[in-house]
Protein backbone atom coordinates (compact mmCIF):
# COMPACT_ATOMS: atom_id res chain seq x y z
CA UNK A 1 0.00 0.00 0.00
CA UNK A 2 1.70 3.07 -1.16
CA UNK A 3 1.74 6.04 1.37
CA UNK A 4 -1.24 9.03 0.59
CA UNK A 5 0.46 12.25 -0.26
CA UNK A 6 -1.23 15.00 1.94
CA UNK A 7 1.07 18.01 0.60
CA UNK A 8 -0.73 20.74 -1.58
CA UNK A 9 0.50 22.04 -4.48
CA UNK A 10 1.26 25.69 -4.35
CA UNK A 11 -0.87 27.84 -5.79
CA UNK A 12 1.27 31.24 -5.55
CA UNK A 13 2.99 31.28 -8.63
CA UNK A 14 0.03 30.10 -10.96
CA UNK A 15 -1.78 33.48 -9.17
CA UNK A 16 1.41 35.86 -9.75
CA UNK A 17 1.94 34.48 -13.36
CA UNK A 18 -1.24 35.48 -14.61
CA UNK A 19 -1.48 38.77 -12.30
CA UNK A 20 2.39 39.46 -13.78
CA UNK A 21 2.07 38.49 -17.57
CA UNK A 22 -1.80 40.51 -18.25
CA UNK A 23 0.10 43.52 -15.81
CA UNK A 24 2.92 43.72 -18.16
CA UNK A 25 0.85 43.86 -21.34
CA UNK A 26 -1.53 46.59 -20.37
CA UNK A 27 1.84 48.33 -18.75
CA UNK A 28 2.88 48.89 -22.03
CA UNK A 29 -0.31 50.40 -23.33
CA UNK A 30 -0.62 52.38 -20.14
CA UNK A 31 3.21 53.28 -20.49
CA UNK A 32 3.05 55.14 -24.31
CA UNK A 33 5.01 51.52 -26.30
CA UNK A 34 1.94 50.36 -27.90
CA UNK A 35 -1.75 52.04 -28.73
CA UNK A 36 -4.77 51.34 -27.32
CA UNK A 37 -5.90 49.13 -30.32
CA UNK A 38 -3.38 46.63 -28.91
CA UNK A 39 -6.15 46.51 -25.80
CA UNK A 40 -7.91 43.19 -27.58
CA UNK A 41 -4.69 40.89 -26.35
CA UNK A 42 -4.74 42.52 -23.08
CA UNK A 43 -8.81 41.72 -22.39
CA UNK A 44 -7.96 38.23 -24.13
CA UNK A 45 -5.46 37.89 -21.14
CA UNK A 46 -7.54 39.42 -18.55
CA UNK A 47 -10.29 36.63 -19.03
CA UNK A 48 -8.18 33.66 -19.45
CA UNK A 49 -5.04 34.33 -17.10
CA UNK A 50 -5.16 37.41 -15.23
CA UNK A 51 -9.01 36.58 -14.11
CA UNK A 52 -9.35 32.89 -14.37
CA UNK A 53 -6.18 31.94 -13.21
CA UNK A 54 -5.93 34.06 -10.25
CA UNK A 55 -9.15 32.95 -9.32
CA UNK A 56 -8.46 29.68 -9.58
CA UNK A 57 -5.43 30.18 -7.52
CA UNK A 58 -7.48 32.12 -5.38
CA UNK A 59 -9.87 29.08 -4.34
CA UNK A 60 -6.60 26.67 -3.78
CA UNK A 61 -5.47 29.51 -1.57
CA UNK A 62 -8.70 29.22 0.36
CA UNK A 63 -8.33 25.42 0.52
CA UNK A 64 -5.01 25.86 2.40
CA UNK A 65 -6.34 28.44 4.90
CA UNK A 66 -4.20 30.73 3.25
CA UNK A 67 -6.59 34.27 4.19
CA UNK A 68 -4.36 36.83 2.28
CA UNK A 69 -3.49 34.61 -0.74
CA UNK A 70 -7.53 34.16 -1.10
CA UNK A 71 -8.25 37.39 -0.82
CA UNK A 72 -5.48 38.73 -3.08
CA UNK A 73 -5.55 36.21 -6.04
CA UNK A 74 -9.69 35.98 -6.16
CA UNK A 75 -10.09 39.40 -5.58
CA UNK A 76 -7.44 40.34 -8.86
CA UNK A 77 -8.77 37.86 -10.59
CA UNK A 78 -12.12 39.54 -10.32
CA UNK A 79 -10.18 42.98 -10.92
CA UNK A 80 -9.20 41.78 -14.27
CA UNK A 81 -12.45 40.26 -15.34
CA UNK A 82 -13.96 43.73 -14.50
CA UNK A 83 -11.26 45.67 -16.75
CA UNK A 84 -12.36 43.23 -19.84
CA UNK A 85 -15.91 43.21 -19.20
CA UNK A 86 -15.93 47.35 -19.04
CA UNK A 87 -13.67 47.84 -22.01
CA UNK A 88 -15.59 45.41 -24.38
CA UNK A 89 -19.41 46.36 -22.89
CA UNK A 90 -19.28 49.61 -21.38
CA UNK A 91 -15.94 52.01 -21.73
CA UNK A 92 -18.04 53.93 -24.57
CA UNK A 93 -20.11 55.28 -21.75
CA UNK A 94 -18.03 56.03 -18.71
CA UNK A 95 -16.67 58.74 -17.99
CA UNK A 96 -12.58 59.40 -17.62
CA UNK A 97 -13.06 60.98 -13.84
CA UNK A 98 -15.46 57.70 -13.15
CA UNK A 99 -12.27 55.59 -14.48
CA UNK A 100 -10.30 57.72 -11.85
CA UNK A 101 -12.68 56.72 -9.22
CA UNK A 102 -12.57 53.07 -10.00
CA UNK A 103 -8.91 52.81 -10.08
CA UNK A 104 -9.14 55.22 -6.55
CA UNK A 105 -10.88 52.14 -5.25
CA UNK A 106 -8.41 49.49 -6.41
CA UNK A 107 -5.78 51.30 -5.43
CA UNK A 108 -6.94 51.70 -1.50
CA UNK A 109 -7.46 48.02 -1.91
CA UNK A 110 -4.43 47.61 -2.59
CA UNK A 111 -2.78 49.76 -0.06
CA UNK A 112 -4.75 47.35 2.47
CA UNK A 113 -3.37 44.80 0.95
CA UNK A 114 -0.14 46.40 1.33
CA UNK A 115 -0.01 46.68 5.03
CA UNK A 116 -1.21 42.93 5.06
CA UNK A 117 1.90 41.99 3.48
CA UNK A 118 4.20 43.89 6.28
CA UNK A 119 4.66 40.39 8.11
CA UNK A 120 5.04 38.17 4.95
CA UNK A 121 8.47 38.13 2.84
CA UNK A 122 9.78 41.55 1.21
CA UNK A 123 9.22 40.40 -2.37
CA UNK A 124 5.50 40.23 -1.58
CA UNK A 125 5.48 44.07 0.00
CA UNK A 126 7.29 45.41 -3.07
CA UNK A 127 4.94 43.99 -5.47
CA UNK A 128 2.06 45.36 -3.51
CA UNK A 129 3.75 48.88 -3.07
CA UNK A 130 4.31 48.96 -6.23
CA UNK A 131 0.88 48.32 -7.48
CA UNK A 132 -0.61 50.90 -4.89
CA UNK A 133 1.75 53.34 -6.53
CA UNK A 134 0.45 52.46 -10.46
CA UNK A 135 -3.09 52.33 -9.52
CA UNK A 136 -3.22 55.86 -7.78
CA UNK A 137 -0.94 57.20 -10.89
CA UNK A 138 -3.39 55.99 -13.27
CA UNK A 139 -6.58 57.07 -11.29
CA UNK A 140 -4.28 60.73 -11.30
CA UNK A 141 -4.16 60.59 -15.48
CA UNK A 142 -7.36 59.87 -15.71
CA UNK A 143 -8.69 62.92 -13.66
CA UNK A 144 -6.57 65.27 -15.19
CA UNK A 145 -6.42 63.67 -18.83
CA UNK A 146 -2.60 64.12 -18.11
CA UNK A 147 -1.13 61.68 -20.64
CA UNK A 148 2.51 61.71 -19.09
CA UNK A 149 0.91 60.46 -15.57
CA UNK A 150 -0.12 57.71 -17.47
CA UNK A 151 2.99 56.87 -18.59
CA UNK A 152 4.15 56.90 -15.26
CA UNK A 153 1.44 55.10 -13.73
CA UNK A 154 2.69 52.33 -16.77
CA UNK A 155 6.15 52.14 -15.80
CA UNK A 156 5.33 51.23 -12.33
CA UNK A 157 2.60 48.58 -13.57
CA UNK A 158 5.82 47.32 -15.80
CA UNK A 159 7.88 47.30 -12.13
CA UNK A 160 4.66 45.70 -10.48
CA UNK A 161 4.83 42.63 -13.61
CA UNK A 162 8.44 42.36 -13.10
CA UNK A 163 8.39 41.88 -9.31
CA UNK A 164 4.64 39.36 -9.38
CA UNK A 165 6.57 37.08 -11.74
CA UNK A 166 10.52 37.52 -9.96
CA UNK A 167 8.49 36.01 -6.78
CA UNK A 168 6.27 33.30 -9.01
CA UNK A 169 9.79 32.18 -10.63
CA UNK A 170 11.51 32.45 -7.28
CA UNK A 171 8.48 30.46 -5.65
CA UNK A 172 8.60 27.67 -8.22
CA UNK A 173 12.90 27.29 -8.64
CA UNK A 174 13.03 27.71 -5.14
CA UNK A 175 11.04 24.57 -4.36
CA UNK A 176 12.26 22.86 -7.66
CA UNK A 177 15.84 22.89 -5.75
CA UNK A 178 15.18 22.66 -2.52
CA UNK A 179 16.83 25.53 -1.25
CA UNK A 180 16.99 29.25 -1.74
CA UNK A 181 18.44 30.51 -5.24
CA UNK A 182 16.03 33.46 -5.61
CA UNK A 183 15.82 35.30 -2.80
CA UNK A 184 12.73 36.90 -1.24
CA UNK A 185 13.61 38.93 1.75
CA UNK A 186 11.70 36.68 3.98
CA UNK A 187 10.44 38.08 7.44
CA UNK A 188 12.60 38.03 10.29
CA UNK A 189 11.12 35.72 12.88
Amino acid sequence: MSAHNTATANPGPLGLCGFALTTWLLSLINNGTFSGDNVGLVLAMGFAFGGTAQMIAGMFEFSKGNTFGFTAFTSYGAFWWSFALFKVFFASTVSPEFIGWYLVVWGTFTLMMFIGTLTKPRALQAIFLALTITFYLLAAGDFTGNHAITHIGGNFGLLTAFLAFYLAAAEIINESFGRTVLPIGAPKA
